[in-house]
């Protein structure tokens, strides 16, 4: 029984020491990920100066703009939206269609990583919040209801982006 216990001991003991190589090594044939942006944190006072009241409502205290009353709902020219407290681009023009809930849609963000998601279970209901993947601002919320390629709507506030027009 012991000298299997050292045989096991011995196996396992080269299998910590193998596996980072293993791992380093299919590591550098990876294909490169996007480089995520640095966080952005900021204390509750910090993003009242620079957000205003409408911005901060929805941004850092999850709140929610009126349907058909917002400044993107409509928009159709091309470009790029970025999070209003940040800048960290967001969305594409190209992404945009119109769901017809009064607020702007995409099907996908502009990269995997603008974006995160988390588990909403406000208001009596399990929903799919965005948040920006920088600041952690609210942008709004994701449903499966979406357009192809993706099958998802991306349904933003106005208020939490800025909208930034192609040349």
């Amino acid at each position: 029984m012991q000298f299997t216990m050292k045989k096991y001991s011995l196996c396992l003991l080269l299998s910590f020491a193998v596996l980072p190589l293993v791992t380093a090594d299919n590591e550098s044939t990876q294909p490169a990920q996007p480089a995520m942006a640095e966080k952005i944190e900021k204390t509750d006072a910090d993003w009242k100066k620079i957000l205003t009241s409408d911005q901060y409502y929805v941004l850092r205290r999850k709140g929610t703009e009126r349907p058909f009353q917002n400044d993107y709902h409509a928009l159709h020219e091309k470009g790029i939206f970025v999070c209003a407290a940040c800048g960290q681009e967001l969305f594409s023009s190209d992404a945009k269609f119109d769901s017809g809930t009064g607020w702007p849609s995409f099907y996908q963000p502009i990269t995997p990583g603008a974006i995160r998601t988390e588990t909403d279970r406000s208001f009596f209901a399990t929903r799919t919040e965005v948040l920006c993947a920088r600041c952690g601002g609210h942008l709004g919320h994701v449903f499966d209801d979406g357009p192809k390629p993706t099958g998802l709507r991306y349904c933003m506030n106005s208020v939490a982006m800025k909208f930034q027009k192609k040349p």
